[in-house]
């Protein structure tokens, strides 16, 4: 029960001070108090107050002095997640840009799946930076990670589930916000084109990046872009022929997901023509690689080919050699064989890449590494 003290003021004025203490276990959990110049006031305050406070979240945020705003839930994510498992640059940059939003600025009990359906609907407007619907649900699977640990692992009120609401209902609108599969691969003539293009460039700058060799081991060997860049020679199984690809992309988090790969012969020989002069196998920044990659396609007029669809051409070649499921998985590191199943846009059912003269060019392409290779010990070969 509230108490409601009066006193009178040095000018002579009543006040009521109205003071809520609750108690849990015999012990003082929380108190609030408030002042009013009229009794009537105090006492409607005071069983408003009591009745809010008999929901466990009222009280919590009350205990904590206030509700907490999405871009204070989202800093938190950040700050507590980066040193053990640090996110990718793109997670963490949406998700800044989120709290930056109007979308950051809701505390706790206005976070609702109305209000992301409205930064949806926004997001996609001239004003929110007409994003397609793809982008905004990408907004909203990164909000979601934020929100499904808020409230166990912090105490915050708020339901994760409204992220899963408010796509049903940006469905129902007729906006599809799940980013479409791609089916595009790389010709042979836009890769002649490419390669051109890379060793002509590595030609005139010998310690650029060795475009070729990444772009020849990519395609053979299915791997990702950031993967090349973190394989280390001593991550090779020389007996096996195989590679440990560390921090893994997979749908629950990458971080300590290392898993051995299978090299085909062609992405082995392309590994081992490689300087061993770095603990990196290919010692460059991912960011250049990408750079490289985009600006090459802008120059030859290449159109909507990502350097990630060289994976895409990797397995997809292997099922077009009559390679089965297992085999396939052994090198582009899936787990779960029905993932494979996008895989198949098939041009054949043969090897398009048997007697391909770039291979061996590739293999014997010279890289210089410059300060790459600097202060760095020769690597053994095994």
């Amino acid at each position: 029960m509230a108490t409601i003290r009066s006193r009178t003021n040095a000018d002579g004025k009543t006040m009521y001070t109205a003071q809520i203490r609750i108690k849990r276990g015999g012990k003082q959990v929380y108190q609030e108090a408030a002042s009013f110049s009229r009794l009537k006031a105090a006492e409607a305050w005071a069983k408003r107050r009591e009745v809010e406070l008999e929901d466990p979240a009222a009280l919590q945020r009350a205990q904590r002095g206030g509700s907490v705003s999405l871009a204070d839930m989202i800093e938190r994510y950040i700050a507590e997640r980066d040193p053990a498992r640090p996110m990718g640059k793109t997670k963490a940059a949406t998700l800044r840009a989120v709290a930056a939003s109007p979308l950051g600025e809701l505390v706790e009990p206005e976070l609702t799946s109305q209000a992301l359906v409205d930064y949806v609907l926004w997001r996609m407007s001239d004003a929110g930076g007409n994003v397609q619907p793809q982008t905004a649900g990408n907004d909203l699977s990164h909000i979601s990670a934020v929100l499904s640990i808020a409230k166990p692992a912090w105490g915050y009120d708020v339901d994760g589930r409204i992220c899963e609401d408010a796509r049903k209902v940006i469905k129902k609108l007729g906006y599809a916000t799940r980013s479409r599969e791609r089916d595009r691969r790389p010709t042979l003539e836009e890769l002649d084109r490419l390669l051109t293009r890379f060793l002509e460039v590595q030609a005139f700058r010998p310690t650029s990046t060795a475009m070729a060799k990444v772009v020849g081991f990519a395609l053979f060997s299915a791997r990702r872009q950031e993967e090349i860049t973190r394989i280390r020679w001593e991550d090779l199984d020389e007996a096996r022929q195989r590679v440990l690809v560390r921090d893994m992309k997979n749908p629950g988090d990458k971080w300590g997901n290392d898993v051995w790969c299978h090299l085909p012969d062609e992405a082995w020989a392309i590994l081992h023509s490689m300087p061993r002069v770095c603990a990196e196998i290919f010692p460059y920044n991912s960011d250049s690689i990408s750079a490289s990659w985009t600006r090459a396609c802008k120059i030859l007029g290449i159109e909507n080919l990502h350097f990630h669809d060289l994976r895409h051409e990797g397995i997809s070649r292997l099922f077009e050699m009559d390679w089965d499921i297992p085999r396939v998985a052994s090198v582009s590191g899936h787990r779960d064989w029905n993932s494979l199943r996008r895989y198949t846009h098939l041009h054949g059912r043969s090897d398009p890449y048997r007697e391909w003269s770039w291979l061996a060019r590739i293999i014997a392409a010279p890289v210089e590494l410059g300060t790459r290779g600097r202060g760095n010990a020769t690597i053994p070969s095994h």
